[in-house]
Parts: structure tokens; sequence; C-alpha cells
């Protein structure tokens, strides 16, 4: 199965001059963790309710754009990309969402939740979520 058939195609993004504020009450609004960060619909970056937390409002710079955040090494995967590539990005690079692309254009998202709920991927969901969710010991 690939990750086209259990992605998120709806997404909310948001863009590097938005404040961190307003990418806050976006997130509340739609009751989500993170958001695409896009230019020209290519994705640049992603920024996470964590991100926001620990890099900005701690710090006091609610009024910071989401620039200053942001992760800018964003892990992506194809639409045509089988589930099991795609926990396999997510376990290698331990994240438990992935934009999708296609012709580098964003076109949807993938989480760890997308693939626990298709039974083909239980395994590999759960391999993806025991790999992510390990401490680093060393």
């Amino acid at each position: 199965m690939q990750v086209r058939n259990v992605m998120s195609s709806e997404v909310e993004c948001c863009n590097t001059q938005d404040t961190l504020s307003a990418v806050a009450s976006k997130m509340q609004s739609l009751n989500v963790g993170a958001l695409p960060v896009v230019e020209n619909e290519n994705i640049i970056g992603m920024v996470t309710d964590r991100d926001m937390v620990v890099r900005g409002l701690t710090n006091g710079n609610s009024g910071d754009s989401v620039h200053t955040v942001m992760s800018s090494n964003v892990v992506t995967v194809s639409a045509d990309a089988s589930l099991e590539e795609a926990a396999q990005l997510m376990s290698q690079h331990q994240v438990r969402r992935l934009p999708v692309v296609d012709n580098g254009h964003l076109v949807g998202i993938v989480s760890l939740g997308d693939l626990a709920v298709r039974n083909q991927a239980d395994h590999s969901a759960g391999q993806a979520l025991s790999q992510i969710s390990q401490q680093d010991l060393s």
C-alpha cells in the first residue's frame, strides 16, 4: 500500500512570517501539534508545538516569526512510497509525522497514527513508534 492511500491530504500550513502566537492559535483551533512551513507550495520547514515552547515562548518571544523556531531539515516522503518506507523514515529520523511531496510540492502529511490504523501497517507502525520513543542512552 502506498502513502497516498493513508495520508491526510487537507493539510493546513503556515509561512515563515507568521508569528508564534498566530501559529499557536491555528494549532489550537485545528487540534494539531505540528504544521508544515511552506513558501510557493514548497515545504521549507516544520514547526511543532514543542518547537514553539522550547525555542520561543519560554524565552518570551511570542511575537517572533516561525522562522526563528522551525526545523528546516525536513524529512519528506513521496506519495508513491510504500507504508514500510514511510515507517522506516520515521524510525530513522525519530519523527512522528512526514510531509508528503509530489514533484517537490506538499500534497499531504502522513503520521504514525495513519500507519497504525491500517492492518497491514500495524507491525511497521509499532516498530517505528518503538524506535522513535527510545531514549538515546549514549
